[in-house]
């Protein structure tokens, strides 16, 4: 049965993002906008990745789900920041909420938000292309997984983090280059043979691929190997985010 502090908290972290939906929802879609138009427009006669696959086509799955995965991370670590700075996160600490409530509730709302930016964009970028929808169950999966592995590494985030400038840090220097590293603007098969190594080292390239597999049928590795892969890191990553929940770290004085 789900708690009523359960339904609370998750009521509390949708309405925090929706109360300033421009920012959080509007102005990231005119982000992947301008993205679709400014690379759709320079390499829509210059690049062919997929036979019979109109760049703008490729583009925009790799848009929509980098739109998920950015904006997922941000939900959670940016609550989680601005509770231990402003001090409100002992009154979710001295609620009677199990580690597991606390860890749902936050990544639940930070899957919400991917979801709807990155329909947003896809309501919007689908204008440009026509796009197949071949396997849309591989769509859906690779879409909440993706958000609730970006949304468990901000809540990861957000518990290291002690100032909004490491949060920052870490957002710059791990989830940008690792998500605009991961094939949303190209095949990795275009990449010499040593960066196409390093980019399966990336998780963030097998939630782009599994994700873009679902409209075209054709990906760059196998999305069972991708959903494997996807699936492994959201579960070690959600075991050590409720094992530093449990024990307080850097959250409790």
């Amino acid at each position: 049965m789900i708690s009523t502090g359960f339904r609370t908290l998750v009521y509390k972290e949708n309405l925090r993002f929706w109360k300033v939906a421009t920012q959080t929802v509007a102005a990231p879609i005119l982000t992947a906008m301008l993205y679709l138009l400014i690379f759709g427009h320079v390499l829509e006669t210059r690049v062919q990745v997929y036979p019979g696959v109109r760049y703008t086509a490729f583009l925009i799955p790799g848009l929509v789900m980098m739109s998920v995965l950015q904006n997922a991370f941000a939900n959670s670590s940016s609550s989680l920041i601005q509770s231990k700075i402003t001090g409100n996160l002992v009154f979710v600490l001295l609620t009677p909420l199990s580690h597991w409530e606390i860890f749902s509730a936050y990544v639940l709302a930070a899957v919400v938000r991917g979801i709807a930016v990155g329909a947003g964009v896809f309501a919007i970028t689908a204008w440009f292309a026509d796009l197949s929808f071949v396997a849309p169950l591989w769509i859906a999966v690779f879409a909440v997984l993706g958000a609730a592995m970006l949304g468990t590494m901000g809540l990861l985030a957000g518990i290291w983090a002690e100032k909004f400038d490491q949060l920052a840090a870490f957002q710059n220097f791990v989830i940008m280059p690792a998500t605009f590293l991961s094939g949303v603007f190209y095949s990795i098969h275009s990449l010499p043979p040593l960066w196409q190594t390093v980019s399966h080292l990336n998780p963030f390239f097998y939630m782009i691929d599994g994700f873009r597999y679902g409209f075209f049928g054709r990906s760059d590795v196998n999305p069972m190997l991708s959903l494997a892969i996807v699936g492994s890191f959201l579960l070690v990553l959600a075991l050590f985010s409720i094992h530093l929940l449990k024990s307080g770290y850097r959250l409790r004085p």
